[in-house]
């Protein structure tokens, strides 16, 4: 073990980082949510922010190592959520945004990312944002400026006109529209090149109408086929992953033929679009905790009593497809939407995946290797093994017991810096 460790140190010594940062981390134990089992008493070695080496608690560290010592704690790989919206401010619904700046919703989505990162996730998918503020939130948490998970970053999403994803609250003579509107394939091309140009890591499009936005049907289609197909060949060709918000059947299904590689929320799937999603192996990406906190605090946060209506419409049905989906062995990953309800809140969804049919082995995979599988970031997050950041997350307690102990998680860390420690 102790040449594993020197050939580590070498090795960055090697490539120019003669000051690597070297942290020893010790606990009860490991969980591989790949196999399911646990490491016990593991030595999790980190240098210059990866993980080096996953050894046994009794070995002597490195010379000159950080030592972390978390006696009684569960480490698992940090956290991944697939669908955050970290400019969205949960309790400020409906028209109650027109009273804020543009500029408010980058400064608070500092304080969210900050919430997600002590939360335990330490790498979100942010599908959508105005002004590229997804963009400039990733870049200051990467130039270590603010606190923050990775962030994986789509800036606007692209939606037909009157869409879900244009501006659907204002009459005409306002003229309010979506810089991202596309009603063509050919502007669909246009767009995905636009978004790429100026930062987007990721493309978001609405394939269906949607629960909060104003006067559409939330499961009517909204882009063709041959507009979807546009935009994932685009994206493919400069290799980027695409995810389609998609509420109806027929858009859902659509959005499978056309090649998305993740669909959102997946309200109202039929036994085809199961079918369809199993054989092409596509991801689904199901929020099925947020409508307990909508419709429990919608109205008072400003939402219009009909998306209330059209997210009860939704809420239940959604939740048996996630059951019937994931039974069928379709694949799923962790996404919640978080900015409908608070950010930080986001571990509460495992507990509603494992209520309604997941176990919760399922539910911690679908945070950790399968997100980072459909990130096409396998090698870089969702484990805690050589190579992979050095990001992780403790909890008191067993998570394969009781899932909600990763509600409270005691121990954040991400790069091989520690974020949140807790006695």
């Amino acid at each position: 073990m102790r040449r594993v460790w020197g050939l580590a140190l070498s090795a960055a010594l090697l490539a120019g980082v003669a000051d690597a940062k070297t942290v020893a981390v010790t606990a009860d134990r490991l969980l591989d949510p790949a196999s399911g089992r646990y490491v016990d008493q593991p030595m999790v070695v980190i240098v210059d922010g990866k993980v080096a080496s996953v050894g046994k608690a009794g070995d002597a560290p490195p010379a000159g190592a950080e030592r972390v010592d978390l006696p009684g704690v569960t480490l698992l790989p940090g956290l991944i959520d697939m669908h955050v919206h970290l400019t969205s401010v949960a309790s400020i619904g409906g028209y109650n945004y027109l009273e804020y700046s543009d500029a408010f919703w980058t400064a608070v989505a500092t304080r969210h990312a900050k919430d997600t990162l002590e939360a335990g996730f330490t790498t979100v998918r942010n599908v959508g944002s105005e002004f590229y503020a997804d963009v400039g939130l990733r870049e200051a948490i990467d130039g270590g400026y603010i606190p923050g998970p990775r962030i994986v970053s789509a800036a606007y999403a692209l939606g037909a006109t009157g869409g879900h994803c244009d501006s659907t609250f204002f009459p005409p003579s306002m003229a309010e529209k979506s810089p991202y509107t596309i009603d063509s394939p050919d502007e669909a091309r246009a767009k995905v090149r636009q978004a790429k140009k100026f930062g987007a890591q990721v493309i978001k499009i609405c394939a269906t109408g949607g629960v909060f936005s104003r006067g559409v049907s939330v499961g009517a289609q909204q882009l063709t086929l041959d507009e979807m197909k546009a935009v994932a060949d685009e994206a493919h060709m400069a290799g980027m992953k695409v995810a389609a918000h998609a509420h109806g059947a027929a858009g859902i299904k659509d959005a499978i033929r056309a090649g998305i590689d993740t669909i959102e929320h997946v309200s109202l799937v039929d036994d085809e679009g199961i079918r369809l999603a199993k054989e092409r192996g596509t991801w689904f990406a199901m929020d099925i905790y947020n409508t307990d906190y909508t419709q429990a605090e919608g109205k008072k946060n400003g939402v219009l009593e009909a998306n209330l209506a059209k997210d009860r419409e939704v809420g239940e049905v959604q939740r048996e497809g996630f059951r019937k989906s994931l039974k069928a062995g379709v694949r799923h990953v962790f996404a919640t939407d978080a900015g409908i309800y608070p950010h930080g809140d986001n571990a509460k969804q495992l507990a509603v995946m494992v209520r309604y049919g997941a176990t919760p082995l399922q539910a911690i995979q679908a945070a950790t290797v399968n997100a980072a599988e459909a990130l096409g970031k396998a090698n870089e997050v969702g484990q805690v093994a050589p190579g992979r950041f050095g990001d992780m997350v403790g909890v008191k307690g067993d998570p394969l017991a009781d899932v909600t102990v990763l509600e409270k998680p005691v121990f954040v860390m991400k790069g091989g810096e520690v974020v949140k420690r807790q006695p």
